[in-house]
């Protein structure tokens, strides 16, 4: 099969293919800030391993420095542009060894014959709760035996399918990490409608019941546990004819895609 996806939880995966390992917004750790890790053990050690590292936006949870610190020397992280600017923490880790590139909507990236084309998302990719808005929110298409299409955070837009272009599997955020979702996200009908406009041939839903706010168990608990069912139940009605993945955390799908 030309690509594989494993989950690690909220919306880090790995996705490698043509033998290529891409980590998306990597998060390891129990407890970011007011956020615990509720549901699905801590990624193993060997999740960390990647040729590539796509960085969706600032937020701390999608651009999480202690977990980008694990990274092999070598390893090349991919951030939007001006995010060296946002957060100066990223600068410290290139003079670790980390490879830095800053890309646009637009922007294409070579890594070892696989191409990843950075494409718009809508979503406030400022560094929170301060800062100015220095770096764009992107998704990513990784280009090789397969299209995979990483949406990071976003929400609906016009012109979303013509942006992304077409693409064999689509990774959509269907939720998020509290009781309320604000403007720039997918739940999951949004989601589902995105997958309509995309039309791949399989898709996997992510950013969602991994994080849950300290305190708030009891607040609105079925945003953190429905959303991969209710994306499941809306995908079948608006997007029938592609294959949804509903993983667990640590589990991995090779879709069939036709090329």
């Amino acid at each position: 099969m030309p690509v594989e996806v494993t989950w690690w939880g909220h919306a880090t995966c790995t996705v490698e293919d043509s033998g290529v390992r891409f980590l998306t917004d990597p998060l390891f750790t129990r407890r970011l800030a007011h956020l615990r890790r509720r549901r699905g053990a801590l990624p193993p050690p060997g999740a960390v391993l990647a040729e590539a590292v796509l960085v969706s936006h600032l937020h701390a949870d999608h651009l999480h420095l202690p977990s980008l610190a694990r990274l092999a020397p070598g390893t090349l992280v991919v951030v939007p542009r001006g995010a060296p600017d946002a957060v100066p923490g990223l600068r410290r880790l290139a003079g670790n060894g980390v490879r830095l590139t800053e890309v646009g909507p637009g922007d294409t990236v070579t890594v070892e014959g696989v191409t990843v084309r950075a494409v718009p998302a809508l979503h406030d990719g400022r560094r929170l709760p301060v800062g100015p808005h220095r770096a764009p929110a992107l998704g990513y298409v990784v280009e090789g035996e397969a299209r995979t299409y990483f949406a990071g955070d976003t929400g609906l837009f016009d012109g979303m399918a013509e942006a992304v272009g077409p693409v064999d599997v689509a990774l959509l955020p269907v939720g998020g990490w509290g009781p309320y979702l604000g403007h720039g996200h997918l739940d999951a009908g949004r989601a589902a409608e995105a997958l309509a406009a995309l039309s791949p041939a399989a898709a996997v839903p992510v950013h969602f019941g991994t994080y849950w706010p300290i305190g708030l168990d009891g607040v609105r608990p079925h945003e953190f546990h429905a959303p991969g069912d209710e994306f499941v139940r809306h995908a079948a009605r608006l997007a029938p004819k592609v294959a949804v993945h509903l993983l667990g955390h640590g589990e991995r799908v090779r879709p069939e895609v036709a090329r």
